[in-house]
């Protein structure tokens, strides 16, 4: 008979418990915790800094941590300035000790959720930061996911570890969910002009992490965390799915004589049902190679099949090994040298222009593939002087770019536009080199001029 009273007594609570956080937000006292200060994270506590917060910034990586204190900028597009900025408003306070994770009011994790081997989710960060956060988890704290990941990762796995600490989600804290929706080098968009999906599977939860993102952006309340989850993963579904497309088209129409750039240029200036996407090399970066497939396998749990999501990916994926056929035909018949034994210069390492970032690159696959071949390869990109550890390829760590001279470039046979960065000098590419496979469109004004030496791939 006391079940109904008990329940009341529940929901008062977290109702309380959000009316009180939510007006804390208001007047910007709360300290905002960002677990993991990458790409996703010190952009976010930027923001939340720019808002008047108190932030706390948590990474395991402690030269992260040494250069914010040092304001030394790790990520281009966050350069030292930005970080003096951050660091002369007194309210950032940066750490690697796990210990300090009770004092903030709100968790954030901005943590890596990659692919394994067999290409199934690897939620081992995730979890790992979630039994981090459990022992030193305390009452009316919000804890909010912002890695993608497959529906139902917040419910099912976060849920239970950060319960483990004896508190209840909903009643003792809150868990919610709002996917990162960063694009590095979009000079258009940043953390504070891209509106925030948040699912959270109780109404004062969601009132929680409203009251926080409200703060630096515009607010899209869903349902529960699951929609929120769901969200992510189909914006980049789609992104994928066209990428395929029209890298797809691309071949078809280069078999019948036809410049699928121009065809995207031209289909572009209608004002509606169409939206441009571009081939390229292969796909890169932290999302689109990755996320879809967390829904492909969290769908066969379900007896669900993906076959749309997983024939896109095998596209793309087969992009890199269609560029090295081209870029070896073109060598036998306009230069009539082979691979082997050729020296190759790959322009661009990053996985999209202008930015430092590698990860996911397909340039290092191309790299890989034409050393197999017998070429000697080496490569050039402005953003990123040396190639840092990365998984894998770490037999590429240490390779370093080459100098951007007209000796330099002269020393090729050929070279491979994988990245094309706007700060490079395509003119003296055009003058120096014999062969240009342009896998970007970046030699478009140069086509007419040095006919024969740049081959579209």
């Amino acid at each position: 008979m006391n079940a109904p009273h008990d329940l009341r007594h529940l929901e008062a609570g977290s109702v309380e418990m959000a009316t009180a956080f939510a007006a804390r937000a208001a007047a910007r006292d709360l300290t905002i915790g960002i677990i993991g200060l990458g790409y996703v994270g010190l952009p976010l506590a930027e923001a939340f800094l720019k808002a008047g917060f108190r932030v706390f910034g948590y990474d395991v990586d402690e030269s992260k941590i040494s250069a914010i204190k040092a304001s030394r900028g790790y990520i281009k597009h966050i350069p030292d300035h930005r970080l003096r900025d951050m660091n002369a408003t007194g309210r950032l306070t940066v750490s690697a000790d796990p210990a300090a994770l009770g004092g903030p009011d709100c968790l954030l994790l901005c943590v890596p959720t990659p692919l394994n081997q067999h290409r199934e989710p690897d939620i081992s960060f995730v979890e790992s930061t979630c039994r981090t956060i459990a022992r030193t988890l305390r009452r009316g704290q919000l804890i909010v996911l912002e890695s993608t990941t497959y529906p139902g990762t917040s419910e099912e796995v976060m849920r239970p570890i950060l319960e483990s600490s004896g508190l209840k989600a909903g009643v003792d804290f809150a868990i919610a969910y709002s996917p990162e929706r960063e694009d590095p080098g979009n000079i258009d968009f940043d953390t504070t002009t891209i509106p925030k999906i948040v699912g959270a599977d109780s109404d004062p939860e969601r009132r929680m992490a409203v009251a926080v993102y409200e703060t630096i952006t515009e607010v899209v309340p869903v349902r529960d965390m699951k929609t929120a989850e769901a969200v992510k993963l189909t914006e980049n579904i789609f992104r994928l799915v066209n990428i395929a497309l029209i890298n797809e088209l691309k071949l078809v129409y280069g078999g019948m004589g036809i410049d699928v750039w121009e065809v995207i240029n031209g289909a572009k200036t209608k004002p509606f049902g169409f939206m441009p996407f571009y081939p390229g090399p292969g796909l890169g970066g932290h999302c689109i190679p990755i996320d879809p497939f967390y829904l492909t396998w969290k769908a066969r749990a379900h007896g669900q099949s993906t076959r749309f999501i997983e024939l896109a990916g095998e596209v793309v994926s087969g992009m890199p090994r269609i560029v090295i056929e081209q870029l070896t035909e073109a060598m036998s018949t306009r230069l009539r040298k082979a691979v082997a034994g050729s020296r190759i210069l790959v322009v661009g390492l990053a996985y999209k222009k202008n930015v430092d970032d590698m990860r996911e690159s397909p340039s290092l696959h191309l790299i890989h593939m034409l050393r197999k071949r017998g070429a000697e390869v080496d490569y050039y990109d402005p953003h990123i002087p040396e190639v840092p550890h990365n998984r894998d390829h770490p037999e590429f760590a240490g390779l370093r770019s080459i100098a951007w001279t007209r000796e330099s470039l002269a020393q090729y046979d050929a070279v491979l536009i994988s990245t094309d960065h706007d700060d490079i000098d395509y003119q003296l590419l055009a003058e120096t080199v014999p062969l240009i496979i342009d896998t970007r469109n970046a030699m478009r004004d140069f086509v007419e001029t040095h006919t024969g030496k740049i081959v579209k791939a």
